[in-house]
């Protein structure tokens, strides 16, 4: 008897011993009717019989799904919020994530950037969450995570390995961590929001505020250092591009739509687009314009994230299959034969480029397969950008709070671990 093509007999015996019996004895009694009756050939398949009785499918259909919980601000959402979610998803079966409520956001970090409705539509245009709970509490309590567990039915409460402490210097979840429900993922290295904040402010500030005042170079030499340390450390991989991405090709006669853009500062703008453009075809190819285009028509300024950290921003997204990364600016002929394009779209709010060139859409155009889509929200990268801007002190108050903070919890690590 091959044991693996037999799983489930053992299976029967160890959950149902008392059927099993019952049924080992009915088919004893029904080979010996059958050789009492002239030797008449009766062959039931009895395995596939007792499989479609349902008997044996209780344990696989009865067992319970694990339900795992993360929570965070998700203020501009970038590809290491999307790790965290990929890796927490990988803990269970079904991901929940708490949406932290502006004004708990306000209370113990500072303004948030995003609104509630910006930060859903990114949150949920993950492709690792199943659900969202919206006005979720910064801090865990003992009363939440009664709710958590009985009326959301979660099994564990997820967090990286980086610190979030409240305001009187306590865990934010210490409540799970006495309850023997949490656990723990690392952190994604090379960004944070406080990091894309700093590099916001360090490369948009406008140079001319020094001009015609003493000290102007030394000034200018500050800034320059500044913007130097906020360069990204992020090291992509093969595999992190390989984790994030769907892995599945077009099937045959598939509607290939194609969107393309620096997608910079990934944004609910963004997430909507993609959605709409999705639903236009069978499958999404995403074109990503590489660091020296965008620069070369939006100024040196841009991209503020750089081509990799863009391309997992978008290969995160749900409505996404595949992406091309450093997508040309011109889509010629060739490209549209090689991939296969049935359709080529470009929504109607976009950043301007400074220069006044020929249609990068020209040839789709002509081809008759251009598709001007209506954008869903009028939010663009540098209106975010704009956003911190306006509010540049209140945001370097709490990048530098949050920096202190983060400071004393490695170096309390440290020192604990006896490094």
């Amino acid at each position: 008897m091959n044991y693996e093509n037999n799983n489930w007999i053992w299976e029967g015996i160890y959950y149902y011993p008392n059927v099993f019996g019952a049924l080992m004895v009915t088919a004893a009694l029904l080979g010996l009717s059958t050789s009492f009756f002239g030797g008449i050939g009766v062959h039931l398949p009895l395995p596939y019989s007792w499989s479609n009785m349902g008997i044996f499918d209780k344990k696989k259909s009865g067992k319970r799904r694990v339900r795992v919980y993360m929570d965070g601000c998700f203020d501009l959402m970038h590809y290491g919020h999307a790790n965290a979610l990929r890796q927490a998803k990988a803990l269970g079966d079904e991901l929940v994530v708490g949406l932290v409520s502006d004004e708990e956001i306000l209370a113990n970090k500072g303004p948030p950037v995003l609104s509630m409705e910006e930060r859903l539509a990114l949150v949920s245009g993950l492709k690792w969450v199943d659900e969202v709970i919206t006005e979720a509490p910064y801090a865990i309590t003992e009363e939440f995570l009664n709710r958590l567990f009985h009326e959301y039915k979660i099994d564990y409460v997820i967090h990286g390995d980086d610190p979030c402490m409240l305001p009187d210097g306590t865990d934010a979840y210490a409540a799970a961590k006495k309850a023997g429900r949490y656990k723990q993922i690392k952190r994604t290295e090379g960004v944070s929001s406080t990091d894309i904040v700093g590099r916001i402010m360090s490369s948009l500030r406008d140079p001319t505020n020094c001009d015609d005042h003493n000290g102007a170079d030394e000034r200018r030499q500050e800034e320059n250092q500044s913007k130097s340390s906020y360069i990204s450390q992020f090291l992509p991989t093969s595999q992190r591009i390989v984790q994030f991405s769907n892995g599945k090709a077009p099937g045959p006669n598939a509607r290939i739509v194609y969107i393309d853009g620096a997608f910079d500062l990934f944004h609910a703008g963004h997430v909507e687009i993609l959605k709409r453009a999705r639903k236009l075809g069978d499958f999404l190819l995403v074109g990503i314009h590489s660091d020296e285009t965008v620069s070369g028509h939006r100024g040196n300024h841009y991209p503020i994230m750089h081509l990799h950290e863009r391309s997992l921003s978008v290969l995160a997204c749900r409505h996404v299959d595949e992406v091309i990364i450093g997508a040309p600016w011109q889509i010629t002929k060739d490209m549209i034969t090689t991939f296969d394009i049935s359709v080529v779209v470009h929504g109607t709010v976009a950043e301007n480029s400074l220069y006044n060139e020929s249609d990068s859409y020209e040839v789709p155009k002509n081809m008759g397969i251009f598709h001007l889509l209506e954008s869903p929200k009028d939010i663009t990268t540098t209106s975010v950008a704009q956003r911190i801007m306006a509010n540049h002190e209140a945001y370097m108050k709490r990048n530098a709070k949050k920096g202190l903070s983060e400071q004393r919890y490695y170096e309390e690590k440290k020192y604990v671990s006896g490094e």
